[in-house]
């Protein structure tokens, strides 16, 4: 499968948006002072493991398709780099 262009670049950027989101989320979840995340023994409590967990799903699919982005921008960019006599073989 060929992505576009602008798929690639999407995807890509997804790959980054995501990355960045959740890393500010659990920065903020672990400094949790409202007591959703921890109790007042300081344990983790469920919300805290919940969002731990979408925070790390969210990593994954990012990364992957983040990763899937990259590929479709550097297979973009070799195409565009490749001679011209390479292209008409094709």
């Amino acid at each position: 499968m060929k992505l576009s262009r602008p798929v690639s670049w999407f995807l890509l950027a997804f790959g980054v948006w995501s990355w960045f989101i959740w890393i500010t989320f659990v920065k903020n979840l672990v400094k949790d002072g409202s007591g959703l995340a921890f109790d007042d023994a300081g344990d983790p409590t469920a919300y805290f493991w919940v969002h731990l967990a979408l925070a790390v799903t969210s990593f994954l699919l990012g990364t992957a398709i983040g990763v899937i982005g990259l590929r479709g921008v550097r297979a973009l960019r070799r195409e565009a780099a490749a001679p011209a006599d390479e292209k008409s073989a094709t």
